[in-house]
C-alpha cells in the first residue's frame, strides 16, 4: 500500500439538483477547495437515482481520512444520512497512460 495519491468516494441520498442548488453550493466548493491534501474534485450527481455525491483525490490517505471525517460531520449536520465513502488506491502507471490528472 502506497501513502501516494488516493481516491476517496462519496455517494450519499439527495434530492436537490439544478442550478439553484449549484448556486448555493458555491460557498461550499469554494470551502471544499481550500482543504488541505485536496488535489481536485470532481461533483457527482443522479437525479434519477435520488443520489450524490464526489469523486476527490487527495495528496495522501492521511489527507482524506481528516477530510472524510470533516465533511461525514457537515453531512449530517445537514440532515445527511447513509453517507457511503470509500477509498480507492491508483495504478499511476495505468492512469497516467489514459490522461488521468495525477500531478
Amino acid at each position: 500500500m502506497t501513502d501516494g495519491p488516493i481516491l476517496l468516494i462519496f455517494d450519499f441520498p439527495n434530492t436537490a439538483f439544478g442550478p439553484d442548488r449549484t448556486e448555493a453550493l458555491k460557498p461550499l466548493a469554494e470551502d471544499i477547495a481550500g482543504q488541505s491534501g485536496l488535489l481536485w474534485k470532481i461533483w457527482t450527481e443522479s437525479p434519477e437515482k435520488g443520489r450524490a455525491g464526489g469523486v476527490y483525490l487527495f495528496e495522501s490517505r492521511a489527507a482524506a481520512e481528516a477530510y472524510h471525517a470533516m465533511h461525514a460531520k457537515r453531512l449530517a449536520a445537514r440532515g445527511v444520512t447513509a453517507i457511503e465513502a470509500t477509498y480507492r488506491s491508483i495504478n499511476e502507471t495505468l492512469s497516467r497512460i489514459d490522461r488521468a490528472p495525477i500531478p
